[in-house]
């Protein structure tokens, strides 16, 4: 149990032609990829933590999953995302078998969303949404990281319109001290591409009045200066 928690610590404007409007959209995603993930690391360590709500003592089925799951979590953690889904060594199962196998339990759920986040990092966008569509977002975090990676494998494919609907759910699904500023950083800066210099600016100083000291709090205040007199 204590080698898991150590493992968990690692961790487009309008109507302009279709090649300008893909461009625009990659110099976005190039231009803002360390905001765009920069709390992927944190969510997963919340997600982590949800391996531990398994009362498998009295779900044997749970039980042999959480067992089967431990090397491709090792893998997950050291961002050996190839090896997780499907080959982690020795003679645990790789995430797509335990989703397969045990996707009804709440660590075949946890995996599920595991390997939505490795085919996110992989640059598999579409895999990696068909897999987050699937995680059951019952609890207090588990909705706003499902909408928030939504809206990041979305971002990545340059459809902004999905990607701003999914931050914005991630926004209202709940109130986190450290992940609820990274999606409203998000859906300002996305108004913010479009030209929608109200809505950012109602994004950014709803960030600096209800978070100032997360990371995004902290850094708001250049967002709003550039956006004063546009809204």
């Amino acid at each position: 149990m204590a080698k898991r928690k150590t493992t968990k610590k690692k961790q487009d404007d309008t109507l302009v032609d279709l090649v300008e409007a893909r461009n625009n959209a990659q110099s976005f995603i190039d231009g803002n990829r360390n905001l765009l993930f920069g709390g992927l690391t944190v969510l997963v360590v919340a997600i982590g933590g949800i391996f531990f709500y398994n009362n498998f003592v009295k779900k044997p089925k749970a039980a042999e999953a959480v067992n089967k799951v431990w090397g491709a979590e090792q893998q997950f953690f050291q961002d050996s995302f190839a090896m997780a889904l499907a080959n982690p060594g020795g003679s645990f199962q790789g995430l797509k078998d335990i989703v397969d196998q045990y996707g009804s339990t709440p660590t075949g759920n946890v995996a599920t969303f595991y390997t939505g986040i490795s085919y996110l990092r992989l640059g598999e966008y579409q895999n990696a949404i068909d897999y987050i569509e699937d995680v059951d977002d019952d609890g207090q975090i588990m909705p706003i990281v499902k909408y928030g990676v939504l809206g990041d494998a979305y971002s990545e494919l340059g459809d902004f319109g999905k990607a701003m609907s999914n931050y914005k759910k991630a926004v209202s699904n709940g109130d986190n001290e450290a992940l609820t500023p990274i999606y409203l950083m998000k859906v300002g800066m996305l108004n913010e591409k479009e030209g929608k210099f109200a809505e950012a600016l109602a994004a950014y100083k709803q960030i600096k009045s209800k978070y100032p000291t997360s990371a995004q709090g902290r850094e708001v205040e250049k967002y709003l200066i550039r956006l004063e007199g546009r809204g």
